[in-house]
C-alpha cells in the first residue's frame, strides 16, 4: 500500500494541520522530548532543574508522576517496545488473507462533501478462519453488546461482562500483551499482572456518560465498536467490525485520504464511510492488526502519553497514535478513562 496524501495524514478524526506540529514556547506535542537547543524552552525531565521549562510543562507534562526521570517512558522506549510488539503479533492477517480495494483517494479538503468515490465495498476477500483464533473470536463476541447512540445507558448481562473477562483472558495469553506488560513492570507502572488486568478492564470497559444518560459510553464502545452522537460516527476505528457491518450491507465505503506504506499486514488506512445513515468524516484504523495489537498499542499511548502525541515505530516506520482522557470521571484513585485512541500520522 502506497500513502496517497505526502508525508502526514491530516484532518484524522477532525484534527488540523496544524496540530501535528509543535508550538516553540509550548510544551503541547513535545512532553518529554529530547533536548534542544534551538528551542525557545524545553519540555524533558530536567528543564526544571535547569530552569528554562516551558510556561506549559506542569500543566501538560508534568502530571501522575509521569514526567519524573524515574518514571519517565522517552520515545525512544516507546519506539522500541512499539517494534517489540509489532514483530510478537503472530496472530496478524497474511498478505493472502485479505484483499483491499481501496479505490479512490480524495484530498482532507474533500472529505466534508460526503460523496462516495467507491461503488465497490473496501474488502473484496477476507479470510474468515482468521476469526476462528482465540482473541479474535472472544473481541467479536464483545461487538453486538452495544447501543451505538451516546445518550442511552449501557447495561451488561453476567454473560456479557463474562465475555470482557473472557476477552482480557484470552489476549494476555499472546506474546502481543507479554511484551506490553513486561515493558510495563519494568517502568515501575504495575507490580503485578493482576493489577494490569484490572486496569485495562477499568480504564477500557469502564462505563461513564457522553450523552444524558448515566454510563452511556466506554472507550471499548466508542474506540473498537463505533458510536453516533449528534447525527455523526465517533470511534469506530477497527477493520474487523468495518468488515462485519460491510458484509451486512450497513457500512458504505466512500473513500480514503491515507494508505499506508506498508507492504504487508498490519497497514493503516483513513477512510471515509457511511454507516447505516450517520457519516464518518475521516476514521483512521489499522487492516489487518490482530485485535491483541491494537488493544497493546493504544493501551501502551494511553498510560505513556495520555491525552498526547504518542510517536512510534512499526517496521521501521514512524507512526504517531493520539489519545484523549474522559476527564468528568474517574476510577480507582482518581485514574481516568479512555476517551478515544486512534492513528494520527505516519509519513512515507
Amino acid at each position: 500500500m502506497r500513502a496517497c496524501v505526502p508525508l502526514i495524514v491530516a484532518l484524522l478524526c477532525g484534527l488540523a494541520w496544524a496540530d501535528l506540529y509543535s508550538a516553540p514556547d509550548s510544551c503541547r506535542g513535545r512532553c518529554l522530548e529530547a533536548f534542544d537547543k534551538h528551542h525557545q524552552c524545553h519540555c524533558n525531565a530536567r528543564c526544571r532543574d535547569f530552569g528554562n521549562c516551558c510556561e506549559d510543562f506542569e500543566s501538560l507534562c508534568d502530571h501522575e508522576g509521569f514526567s519524573h526521570s524515574s518514571d519517565a517512558i522517552t520515545k525512544e522506549e516507546l519506539q522500541s517496545i512499539s517494534e517489540k510488539i509489532y514483530r510478537a503479533d503472530t496472530n496478524k492477517a497474511r498478505k493472502e488473507d485479505i484483499i483491499i480495494n481501496s479505490q479512490n483517494c480524495i484530498s482532507p479538503s474533500e472529505t466534508r462533501d460526503q460523496v462516495d468515490h467507491c461503488p465497490e465495498p473496501l474488502f473484496s476477500y477476507v479470510n474468515e478462519e482468521l476469526f476462528s483464533k482465540p482473541t479474535y473470536a472472544a473481541f467479536i463476541n464483545l461487538l453486538n453488546n452495544y447501543q451505538r447512540a451516546t445518550g442511552r445507558g449501557e447495561h451488561f448481562s453476567a454473560q456479557q461482562l463474562a465475555e470482557q473477562d473472557a476477552f482480557l483472558r484470552e489476549v494476555t495469553k499472546t506474546a502481543v500483551m507479554k511484551e506490553l506488560y513486561s515493558f510495563l513492570r519494568d517502568q515501575n507502572r504495575y507490580s503485578s499482572e493482576q493489577e494490569f488486568v484490572n486496569d485495562l478492564k477499568n480504564m477500557w470497559f469502564g462505563l461513564y456518560s457522553r450523552g444524558n444518560d448515566k454510563g452511556d459510553s466506554s472507550g471499548f464502545e466508542h474506540v473498537f465498536s463505533g458510536e453516533v452522537k449528534k447525527g455523526k460516527v465517533t470511534g469506530f476505528h477497527n477493520w474487523i467490525r468495518f468488515y462485519m457491518q460491510e458484509k451486512e450491507g450497513l457500512v458504505d465505503y466512500y473513500s480514503h485520504i491515507y494508505d499506508g506504506p506498508w507492504d504487508s499486514y498490519p497497514d493503516v488506512l483513513a477512510m471515509q464511510f457511511n454507516w447505516d445513515g450517520y457519516y464518518k468524516e475521516v476514521g483512521s484504523a489499522f487492516i489487518g492488526s490482530s485485535p491483541e495489537f491494537e488493544f497493546a498499542l493504544y493501551s501502551l499511548c494511553f498510560i505513556a502519553r495520555p491525552g498526547k502525541m504518542c510517536q512510534l515505530s512499526l517496521g521501521g516506520y514512524p507512526l504517531a497514535i493520539q489519545t484523549y482522557t474522559w476527564d468528568k470521571s474517574t476510577y480507582g484513585n482518581g485514574k481516568k478513562y479512555i476517551a478515544t485512541a486512534y492513528v494520527v500520522s505516519s509519513t512515507q
